[in-house]
């Protein structure tokens, strides 16, 4: 069966959920994003230029608003989460800029990426800058376990990096390995930016290890749909051009499960379009056709809401607050987002 998104119903739902995070923390993303323009500032204008034009570029800062709404959550009352907020939102669009040379994207969120403007060196350059100020933000903090926290989640990220690169344009590649790349490049930032929260609170271990829990579920949920997306949402809505995935040979969960349980003909399409790359006119509407008639897409998205289960469910240990509710509600948006 196929995958129904951009549903008028399902967009109110996620626009709710996204709206009572956001109003939430809305005044701290405020500080969070004057830090981040202060924190671009240098002696080399192209910097501050081009890490603006992906900083402004549409992001939803939802992996800084994870670490403000832990940190609320905890009942933290400082300021420090603030820097760190910040820093997380740094290491991210370092992770993108690096990203986009590796894949060699022209766009991104719809708009022609920093390297198809500036180039790959630098792409990479600004990038390794966005690190270094990412780092310089945990030592103000002066935390070091915050320093460990984040600084094992930006190692881990480029694990994940290369962890891809072995498995690229392979459709044979299982799914625990698929699995293993998303928890590393797009999860572990998302359950770092949670567990900060508690440490800043200074809460127990368990409250730390459950929103880190939470963070790791839903940023595996929230890759696992942006898979999805690129082969059933409307392009206005998704932020870039349907099929980026396929044209490029990347292996997602529904390319690896279209596989799986594809015939040998079926296969056979499937080394030449996205292993070899040859690519012909009608291949990506045949492509959703597999994917849809071997259920990889509603199965991807099934295995997206267990993750989004396991999530919520490390929320239990949490009394009942506008931040808890906030924080389950922003598995609903990353589930059922239709953009």
């Amino acid at each position: 069966m196929g995958v129904v998104v951009n549903l008028e119903g399902a967009e109110r739902k996620t626009r709710a959920a996204f709206d009572r995070i956001h109003s939430l923390v809305q005044e701290d993303l405020k500080a969070v994003n004057q830090v981040i323009l202060d924190n671009l500032q240098s002696r080399a204008p192209l910097i501050p230029q081009l890490a603006n034009h992906l900083i402004a570029s549409g992001g939803k800062r939802l992996r800084p608003m994870l670490t403000l709404a832990s940190a609320k959550l905890c009942g933290y009352e400082g300021l420090r989460h603030v820097g760190l907020a910040a820093s997380v939102e740094f290491i991210h669009t370092a992770t993108l800029l690096h990203d986009d040379v590796v894949d060699e994207s022209d766009l991104r969120r719809g708009e022609a990426s920093a390297n198809a403007l500036w180039g790959n060196e630098s792409s990479v350059l600004v990038g390794d800058f966005l690190f270094a100020r990412a780092f310089r933000l945990m030592v103000a903090d002066g935390s070091l376990r915050v320093l460990a926290i984040l600084s094992e989640a930006a190692s881990t990220i480029a694990e994940g990096e290369v962890l891809q690169l072995s498995t690229a344009n392979d459709p044979e590649t299982s799914e625990a390995s698929y699995l293993e790349v998303v928890q590393a490049k797009t999860a572990m930032l998302f359950a770092a930016a949670c567990e900060v929260g508690a440490v800043l609170a200074e809460r127990p271990q368990t409250e730390a290890e459950a929103l880190r829990s939470y963070g790791l579920n839903l940023g595996t949920a929230f890759q696992l749909v942006d898979d999805v997306l690129d082969y059933s949402a409307h392009e206005q809505t998704l932020g870039k051009t349907i099929g980026d995935d396929f044209r490029e040979g990347k292996i997602t969960l529904p390319v690896v499960l279209a596989y799986r349980r594809g015939n040998a003909e079926e296969r056979r399409f499937w080394q030449r379009t996205v292993e070899d790359l040859d690519q012909e006119a009608g291949d990506l509407e045949r492509a959703i056709a597999i994917m849809r008639a071997r259920d990889a897409l509603g199965d991807s998205i099934k295995r997206a809401r267990h993750y989004g289960a396991v999530a919520r469910d490390a929320l239990g240990i949490f009394p009942e607050r506008p931040e808890k509710e906030a924080l389950a509600g922003l598995i609903d948006f990353c589930i059922d987002r239709a953009y």
